[in-house]
């Protein structure tokens, strides 16, 4: 028998892993002061950048002899960026326990070719961190977005270390302690944790990876997007404001608006209490529920953001991945209608299951309501099998 539908709705729905959330009270006047129809290479353009440049530092707590740079082609263009202009130097390690680590793989054995070291875990578990040589480069996701799974902390990561770091942070950065002495490359999205708008993304530096750009030149070509030196040097003109290509000053407002918000909550620390409260949402919820359990078993490594979910329940479990998938699109399409929750399914190569925002920008009392109405889709989906 299914169960009565919710009378409560989420106020906000939305718990896509991306684009994300819109913080809470955001609406169109919030982009008023955005310099439209001027240049972004103005001076209240090139303020305006700056201004972002700047207030990320502040709200996310970026040391001051790291450099940050706003880059073309979100986060995928800056940790591409990074891996071209600074790999081919010293032996790789590649770390993937999910979708985007393997397309890091995919770049540096097919297109690079430089024939790295591959460290990979099934989705929901994390290779041997131990066992990463630290004369490497390495080139990992702090956060996976389609399994769910985090690294614990950066302890593994070695500080007499010969090798770069670089670490795709995409939905970890504003959500999860980054150590930044450890990380030499720090890459990440605006429309993840602070829900900004997507094709842009942010490229941190740490004075190792400076370095590098200056006393490395890769033996294949640099597309000019990728260019972060002239003549030997760092193009330091990136890092204030002088971005490579024309970047959407809508996003740009949008962007310092979200980090005004995140100011005016606390900061940083305030940002991650959000994120971890919504988790124990979801966490409770779990705790109780027969049918549904966490793709990542290991609490330790287990997200705060991006939260991924399987169904156990053995009638389910029993059917193939294909068939499991379109329960899970039945269920998705059933929340849908009823605006209870939109864009929750699990990646596309994931394993069948749910997959659920918890970032900073979605609401905790939002996800209390939720989870009455994945009870009644569950059992509304199972009854018509």
């Amino acid at each position: 028998m299914t169960l009565q539908k919710p009378a409560i709705t989420p106020d906000r729905p939305f718990f896509s892993s991306g684009p994300c959330a819109k913080r809470p009270g955001w609406s169109l006047s919030s982009l008023e002061n955005a310099q439209l129809g001027r240049s972004h290479r103005s001076k209240p353009g090139k303020a305006k950048l700056k201004e972002a440049i700047d207030k990320t530092r502040q709200v996310l707590q970026v040391p001051d002899d790291y450099l940050i740079g706003i880059v073309p082609a979100s986060d995928t263009g800056a940790v591409e960026m990074a891996m071209w202009t600074m790999l081919g130097q010293r032996p790789v390690t590649v770390l993937a326990w999910e979708s985007f680590g393997e397309g890091w793989v995919t770049d540096a054995v097919k297109q690079l070719k430089i024939d790295p070291h591959v460290m990979r875990a099934d989705y929901g578990e994390i290779p041997d961190l131990a066992q990463v040589d630290p004369s490497h480069d390495i080139v990992f996701t702090w956060n996976g977005t389609t399994s769910g799974v985090r690294v614990p902390n950066a302890d593994w990561i070695s500080d007499a270390r010969e090798g770069l770091t670089i670490c795709d942070a995409t939905s970890a950065a504003f959500a999860q302690n980054l150590d930044w002495p450890k990380l030499d490359v720090v890459t990440y999205s605006w429309q993840k944790v602070m829900g900004g708008e997507a094709a842009h993304g942010m490229l941190v530096l740490g004075p190792r990876a400076v370095e590098r750009l200056e006393n490395f030149t890769p033996s294949w070509p640099l597309p000019k997007i990728f260019r972060l030196t002239k003549g030997g040097k760092l193009n330091t003109g990136i890092f204030e404001g002088a971005t490579i290509n024309t970047p959407s000053m809508l996003c740009v407002e949008d962007y310092i608006d979200a980090l005004d918000w995140a100011a005016g909550l606390g900061g940083l620390s305030a940002l991650q209490a959000r994120a971890n409260a919504n988790l124990a949402v979801l966490d409770a919820w779990v705790s109780k529920t027969d049918w549904v359990d966490f793709l990542c078993a290991d609490d330790a490594i287990r997200s705060n953001t991006s939260v991924t979910l399987k169904i156990t329940d053995s009638r389910v479990a029993a059917m193939s991945p294909d068939d499991q998938r379109g329960f899970v699109k039945q269920m998705e399409k059933l929340l849908e209608a009823e605006a209870a929750a939109f864009d929750i399914g699990g990646y596309r190569d994931a394993p069948p299951g749910l997959r659920i925002w918890c970032g900073a920008t979605v609401e905790a009392e939002d996800l209390e309501n939720l989870t009455p109405w994945l009870d009644w889709a569950f059992e509304t989906v199972l009854a018509s099998e």
